[in-house]
């Protein structure tokens, strides 16, 4: 069934006015009148609907039924991912998405080989977003994950401690793992957590020990070296398995 994101202003009565994009998505579609599709308010709430038609040039649909999104995690993830070079943030955000992350945030750490000036990595941010509403959209999701630009390491440390708890993975730890502190904390009352990974060269030890110092728990994958747009994927699904988030 066809699944679209709308503002809770585009719900008039018992009718919801789809939009320009929406639109243009039901043209190619090739919707009929009467043929059902689900709606989303980007805010955990679903409703299903019956196409109407077109009213100049704007999709019409009729509420049949609504009902909370069964498709949201429990646990509030925000991914904190150091900025990486080329196409990758697309690739780690969408994968983000698809599991379940609630925000992503990217930042620059002292090893990031791509180094976006602040008005370039706004806008590359503005372009993360809709790959986050499309990965939305296409997973079921009944929310769309905002995604945030933090201009710096001390930035990101600040915002992921505010967290529960808070995961900084790193390549020279090698006792605590994600499963190790996720089973030593009550996960059933954790109202947030936050996943944080590394650029292409990793992090520094002088970043390590800042992370530590500001309350993030440094975390190991394991003994293989994950490429910094691994991590972040294997990081959120082990966390979603073990919360369980993955049932």
């Amino acid at each position: 069934m066809p699944r679209f994101f709308i503002s809770r202003e585009s719900i008039q009565g018992g009718r919801i006015l789809l939009g320009e994009q929406n639109s243009t998505h039901l043209k190619a579609l090739r919707l009929r009148a009467g043929e059902e599709l689900t709606v989303s308010d980007g805010q955990g709430t679903e409703y299903r609907c019956a196409f109407e038609g077109m009213e100049n040039g704007i999709g019409v649909a009729g509420i049949l039924g609504t009902a909370p999104c069964e498709t949201e995690p429990r646990l509030s993830v925000s991914l904190y991912a150091a900025m990486p070079k080329g196409d990758k943030a697309e690739l780690i955000l969408q994968k983000a998405v698809e599991l379940g992350a609630s925000e992503a945030f990217f930042f620059l750490s002292s090893r990031c080989v791509s180094r976006p000036e602040e008005k370039a990595a706004i806008k590359r941010m503005e372009r993360l977003a809709r790959v986050a509403e499309e990965a939305a959209m296409q997973s079921g999701r009944g929310r769309i994950p905002q995604v945030h630009w933090l201009p710096d390491f001390r930035a990101m440390t600040e915002s992921a401690a505010a967290h529960a708890l808070g995961l900084f993975l790193w390549e020279a730890e090698r006792e605590r793992s994600i499963r190790a502190v996720l089973r030593q904390a009550d996960v059933s009352r954790l109202p947030s957590l936050a996943i944080v990974t590394g650029p292409e060269g990793g992090f520094s030890r002088e970043e390590a020990e800042a992370a530590g110092n500001a309350g993030l728990t440094p975390v190991t994958l394991g003994k293989r070296i994950l490429r910094c747009e691994t991590a972040p994927i294997c990081a959120l699904s082990a966390v979603m398995y073990e919360t369980g988030n993955l049932e």
